[in-house]
């Protein structure tokens, strides 16, 4: 039996969030433990992210999956946010960007359309991503740095061998 605390999330514009989502297949006893415990939630948050890491469930988002993906989340760019940074791990994404509209219709977007492409790319039906996410409004420029310096090197940290191509920041030298 699966129960869920749904998390508050704040909205605002011109604001920065840190998002974090996963696949629907990711979660699993362990994991749904941690997140319906007591636990202060930035202690839950980076228990479940060290979790998520190493697990192999929901693991759909690798080799050309990074790839749609990335293109996907900066094709929102125009309407919805102003993109910063993302890390695309093999079952969850972060993503720091600043708001053009509210919070929940950036995520409906962002997780609504790309759960259809990733479903078709990989014959799957069904629910793709975990309904809810982690958001974490930026507080000061020290918080920013946090942040952006953890997105981009969370696939290292990880020890993924395409680190590289999971990771997109506005502060990094362009690739050729």
């Amino acid at each position: 039996m699966k129960i869920f605390k749904h998390l508050h999330h704040h909205s605002q514009l011109n604001a920065s969030q840190f998002v974090t989502f996963r696949t629907q297949d990711s979660l699993d006893a362990y994991l749904n433990q941690l997140i319906c415990s007591d636990l202060e939630i930035s202690k839950k948050q980076w228990q479940i992210d060290q979790y998520l890491d190493k697990s192999p469930e929901g693991a759909y988002l690798n080799g050309d999956m990074i790839s749609l993906l990335a293109t996907y989340l900066k094709s929102l760019e125009a309407d919805f946010y102003d993109l910063i940074a993302f890390s695309i791990m093999p079952n969850h994404v972060h993503i720091l960007f600043t708001q053009k509209t509210e919070l929940p219709c950036v995520m409906q977007k962002l997780k609504g359309e790309s759960a259809i492409l990733l479903n078709q790319a990989l014959g799957k039906q069904g629910k793709f991503w975990q309904k809810d996410y982690y958001d974490k409004q930026i507080r000061d420029e020290r918080h920013y740095c946090i942040a952006y310096d953890y997105i981009k090197n969370n696939a290292l940290k990880a020890g993924l061998k395409d680190a590289d191509k999971r990771f997109y920041g506005i502060h990094e030298e362009p690739r050729l």
